[in-house]
């Protein structure tokens, strides 16, 4: 390779800086490894901040019911079933260890007037069981994962630097190379092993709570390098995102707001998800409450600018809810100039999470390719076809660690580091600076240009309402946009050059958009967020199977995967939740739970 590059070398690579990152991070430290952090932006500011609610866990502070078998059971069911079992038997029993490893270093929480831990109530949760920091919960997390990071040994972070490429030895990864965002220097980083921690995607929608960080760029690579991508049709709508001003829409409305008392109103001042569904309401899961909003919009009974009213106002004090959605209080007021104390707050669903992600082993984080493991919102299997809200923050801490911690096993077993053949690093290095090529003049083709058409085709025919016509026309816009990107070509040098950014940006958006429609079409049915028109109801087939994207000659393909039956014991569980229905079992457990009785619920 002509061009110079910066070397770094560590035994764990861990690709971001989020709440999973820096878990990984401090256990595979602890584990005795030198851990390097690459984060894509500052650290600091990783999306997990996002995450305003709470920390979703059993500890009955509140409920006393409440235990981590009904948090298992309210997160399958949540998932429509066709979550990785074991992932959440693992998350509610651990996360409670969890959130006070978090308090003992030096997290806060919101206290019961007896100092236990607060809990919240959250959509489709059966008891109080988010733990909070007022609205600002991720803020909080990341802030006290950060200064453990920081001060455990063998932790080191280079901020600032866009990966492009997994590296590889034979079938085992084996680092990564990319470059620095404000100088454009190329740089290649030798692994024993990879934790990608890099969050999820939403910046190829149109209207999303995603920071411009969010385009997909970990499960990208891990596709490229071998690794399967399991569940991608289902994208979460979050169902209450700002929608006015223009310039703040898609920012997130906290479900707090809701857990708080919060409730939907149309045009009409109804409180519509009385109809819809009237045991949860609100507090309904997400992909409920997103489609009822967007039917509400259909039918003619929308707020000004196509969504909804969420009033909080009448439900709450003044003095309250300043105190409880201190947040919340200062954005509307900033951005919207609404006093949410007096008046309500126009809201409507925005591209909020992704379900799907890099396929993993429940108990190592372990990705399909040799030395890859993978947590947080770039793995999945926990969530199935739709997450709970306050179950993100405990995913990253729960799996963060179990990544982290099986990353430096296999570092430390390794021996000497794998070496990384001249022709890879050439051609990384090649496809990094060909979009400086000044080469095809006219016929040049505008990075921001085909990121506009991108959102523009999965917003409208790839969003919260799908079907064959629309998802293949998604498709197909999906294909001539990826011939054209070949043609992206940006002026001026490597030295903050935001056009340069924004091309390695749309190439891997492309590859994780068609790997979500691909999935949808495949999935001929409405399960979760995936809502098809063509196929209102759900699958007896398609509910016993997931679906993965992997690299097959050079194309995209999408195979079925039989998920794990649960065994009888924990099939039991399922009827520990207040919101169990036996007629939504899948054929193959018929008979195996008995009715729940109401005592208790």
């Amino acid at each position: 390779m002509s061009e110079s590059y910066q070397t770094r070398e560590c035994d764990v690579l861990v690709v971001g800086a989020g709440g999973a990152g820096l878990r990984a991070a401090i256990a595979a430290a602890e584990a005795g490894c030198s851990t390097l952090v690459v984060s894509k932006s500052l650290l600091g500011k990783a999306h997990t901040v996002m995450a305003e609610g709470g920390i979703a866990a059993g500890l009955a502070n509140l409920d006393t019911p409440d235990s981590w078998e009904v948090h298992f059971a309210d997160t399958m069911l949540g998932g429509q079933l066709i979550n990785n079992w074991r992932m959440v038997d693992l998350y509610s029993r651990e996360v409670i260890d969890r959130v006070y490893e978090l308090e003992r270093w030096g997290g806060l929480f919101d206290r019961t007037d007896d100092g236990l831990i607060m809990q919240r109530a959250f959509g489709a949760h059966s008891w109080k069981r988010l733990c909070h920091v007022g609205d600002r919960t991720g803020l909080e997390l990341i802030r006290t994962l950060q200064d453990k990071m920081v001060h455990t040994a063998g932790t080191d972070v280079l901020m600032e630097c866009t990966l492009t490429r997994l590296l590889t030895h034979g079938d085992r990864v084996c680092g990564a190379f990319g470059y620095l965002r404000n100088t454009g220097e190329l740089i290649v980083i030798r692994a024993g092993a990879v934790v990608m921690a890099s969050g999820g995607w939403g910046r190829m929608f149109r209207y999303t709570s995603n920071s411009w960080e969010g385009t997909g760029d970990g499960a990208a690579m891990a596709f490229e390098a071998g690794a399967e991508l399991q569940d991608m049709e289902f994208v979460q709508f979050h169902p209450t995102g700002m929608i006015w001003p223009p310039g703040a829409r898609g920012i997130l409305v906290t479900e707090a707001v809701r857990g708080e008392g919060g409730i939907l109103r149309n045009s009409e001042g109804e409180r519509f998800m009385e109809r819809y569904d009237p045991v949860k309401k609100d507090l309904s899961s997400r992909d409920v409450v997103a489609r009822s909003i967007y039917k509400e919009v259909v039918a003619g009974r929308g707020s000004p600018h196509g969504g909804a009213f969420l009033d909080i106002a009448s439900r709450r004090s003044a003095a309250d809810i300043r105190k409880r959605l201190p947040s919340m209080c200062d954005q509307f007021e900033a951005l919207a100039g609404v006093d949410i104390s007096k008046e309500p707050m126009e809201i409507g669903p925005t591209i909020h999470y992704t379900m799907g992600g890099i396929r993993v082993d429940a108990e190592t984080a372990a990705s399909t390719v040799p030395g890859l493991y993978a947590a947080g919102e770039a793995a999945a299997g926990l969530h199935g076809a739709n997450r709970l809200g306050g179950n993100s923050l405990g995913d990253i801490l729960v799996f963060g660690r179990r990544a982290g911690e099986a990353a430096a096993s296999s570092a430390k077993g390794l021996g000497a580091r794998p070496a990384v053949s001249k022709k890879q690093l050439a051609d990384a290095g090649a496809a990094v600076l060909l979009p400086l090529a000044h080469d095809l003049g006219e016929k040049a083709e505008n990075s921001y240009v085909i990121h506009r058409a991108l959102q523009e085709a999965m917003q409208d025919d790839a969003g919260i309402g799908r079907s064959e016509e629309s998802l293949n026309r998604a498709l197909t816009a999906i294909g001539e946009l990826t011939e054209r990107s070949k043609r992206m070509r940006v002026g001026g040098g490597r030295v903050l050059n935001p056009g340069w950014h924004t091309c390695r940006d749309v190439l891997s958006m492309l590859t994780v958009s068609e790997a979500i429609v691909r999935c949808a079409i495949a999935r001929r049915e409405s399960r979760g967020s995936q809502w098809r028109f063509d196929f209102p109801d759900k699958d007896a087939h398609l509910g016993q199977i997931n679906l993965v994207a992997r690299k097959r000659g050079g194309a995209m393909k999408v195979e079925e995967r039989a998920n794990e039956p649960m065994p009888d014991d924990v099939v039991t569980r399922l009827a520990r939740s207040r919101f169990f229905d036996p007629a939504t079992l899948p054929l193959r457990y018929a008979g195996k739970v008995p009715a729940p009785s109401p005592e208790g619920h």
